[in-house]
């Protein structure tokens, strides 16, 4: 396989290449194709988990459980505050 990198693209791999972080052109490759691997994945991940929660919210609501916009505010900011607590 051949790959055409833009004049951008390759200067990244040479700058790469000339910290000694990576020690052929392979090697930025297989790194760039693992993290953006990685990153699909994460997204994927992600996108289960959001619709999990849209379809329970959906649920929610048909059993009539509705919460104001005020109300859910004020839980969200009093969970902010534990979390900063927390660190």
């Amino acid at each position: 396989m051949n790959i055409t990198l833009k004049p951008e693209q390759e200067i990244v791999v040479q700058n790469l290449l000339a910290q000694g972080e990576f020690q052929t052109v392979d090697e930025v490759i297989y790194a760039a194709l693992a993290l953006l691997e990685t990153e699909r994945q994460a997204y994927q991940a992600w996108l289960v988990d959001t619709r999990a929660k849209v379809e329970e919210g959906i649920a929610a609501l048909e059993r009539g459980e509705v919460v104001d916009g005020e109300t859910f505010v004020n839980q969200l900011r009093a969970r902010l505050q534990q979390a900063r607590e927390a660190q």
